[in-house]
């Protein structure tokens, strides 16, 4: 079952400290110039320096990037910090509480893990940038995902997708992207956190040196959360890595074999 193996996958464990750079709010202050390999036990070193800029000057976050595996969004550790304790609805705590993977979690199917799930997941993830867009290539199930950065709304009348539609723009040096448009079909991470179709996310990305990228995200759905929330974490640069072509096959035997149930749609919403 696809699930549990990602709940089993480790992520390489930061290593030696070297003097932090100046803390911005709600941001996570990275302390490592590399990290270790688990399989060697050998140090890999990140690259030091100020952060590459475009032609327009903007800050250049192109690279394959090993950001935190996020399975639970409240948590803190593995580089991320979270809420500790999601204000849930009263609707939105029992489609948590009521939620149980093996009765049809979505992954079992090879569905798109969604936006969330994509950026949460312990794959790396590939950035290629220029002056207009900004494109995610995840590892995980091979998507991707293409944001304009010059400030454009949102179109009219959106068809709710996996991903989202995303639109960005730049406060400083610092890459807002904001995503609304989602389906309810996905949960935000490993552990099942939901959502619904009112999920809308903010995403800030800055890159404070040659190997980093601080990333913040904000959750606000008012169907499952009762106000906005957040979690933080660092992306960390790995110029030895390349994203690797990954396949979900249909044939998921733990299905077939009665383990778990299909997937038997989206999740709950108020009133049905």
């Amino acid at each position: 079952m696809k699930l549990q193996i990602l709940m089993m996958v480790a992520p390489l464990v930061p290593a030696f400290s070297q003097t932090p750079q100046p803390a911005q709010p709600n941001t996570l202050v990275p302390n490592v110039r590399g990290v270790i390999d688990p399989a060697t036990e050998k140090k890999i070193g990140v690259p030091t320096g100020p952060a590459p800029r475009l032609k327009n000057g903007k800050p250049d976050m192109s690279g394959v990037w090993n950001q935190p595996y996020v399975p639970d969004m409240s948590k803190d550790g593995r580089g991320q910090q979270g809420e500790h304790e999601l204000p849930f609805t009263e609707f939105g705590l029992k489609v948590w509480k009521a939620y149980d993977a093996s009765q049809g979690d979505y992954t079992g199917n090879c569905l798109p893990f969604g936006l969330l799930r994509d950026i949460n997941s312990p794959h790396p993830m590939q950035i290629v940038q220029n002056d207009d867009y900004i494109a995610f290539l995840f590892e995980q199930n091979t998507w991707f995902h293409v944001v304009p950065t010059d400030g454009r709304p949102h179109p009219k009348d959106l068809d709710p997708t996996w991903e989202g539609n995303s639109v960005g723009h730049w406060e400083d040096d610092t890459l807002v992207i904001d995503t609304i448009g989602f389906n309810d079909k996905t949960r935000m991470d490993t552990i099942g956190h939901p959502h619904s179709d009112k999920l809308h996310t903010i995403e800030k990305l800055r890159r404070i040196d040659a190997g980093h990228i601080a990333y913040e995200i904000t959750i606000d759905d008012p169907v499952i959360y009762s106000r906005p929330w957040k979690n933080v974490r660092t992306f960390v640069l790995r110029p030895d890595w390349e994203i690797m072509e990954y396949s979900c096959e249909e044939n998921n035997k733990d299905i077939t074999d009665g383990h778990i149930k299909p997937f038997n749609g989206g999740n709950p919403v108020p009133g049905k």
